[in-house]
């Protein structure tokens, strides 16, 4: 039997400062959203919802702010409930951060703190990391591809 998979990954803007909070146990949540762009299909883009805990958590309050470039990576976690004000069941769908990588030099991009163009993943850096400054958004020609 295949084992389940679930992992996403988002290239996106800051739409708000990240916000912070503990939970009753102590531990970090760090909530922030994202805008992607659409790529073409139109002019808009689609808005998540991520969280970061712990230690990815402060560094993503310490370096990110609103309109800062991110790569996100994580997995998505469904969370349903009971309106109190409607009665109504609600739903929404989240991010889970596992890594982020923090795409804005310290002189570009809106919002606060600086970024040191590297990833916050909780794993050990390697040394020989290639970090690509700027990505254009045009589409990929398939021709062009040598297989």
């Amino acid at each position: 039997m295949a084992k389940s998979i679930n992992q996403v990954i988002l290239m996106g803007r800051l739409t708000r400062d990240p916000e912070q909070r503990t939970t009753t146990t102590g531990k970090l949540i760090v909530s922030f959203s994202i805008a992607v762009d659409r790529g073409g299909q139109d002019d808009g883009a689609d808005f998540f919802e991520v969280t970061a805990w712990e230690k990815l958590g402060e560094l993503v309050v310490k370096y990110l702010g609103k309109g800062r470039r991110v790569l996100v990576q994580g997995r998505l976690r469904q969370d349903s409930w009971d309106d109190k004000e409607t009665g109504k069941k609600r739903s929404r769908v989240e991010v889970t951060a596992t890594d982020v990588t923090f795409l804005d030099g310290p002189s570009d991009g809106a919002g606060a703190g600086s970024s040191h163009g590297s990833s916050t993943s909780a794993s050990a850096k390697k040394t020989n990391d290639v970090v690509i400054e700027d990505i254009d958004d045009k589409p990929i020609d398939l021709s062009e591809i040598p297989f």
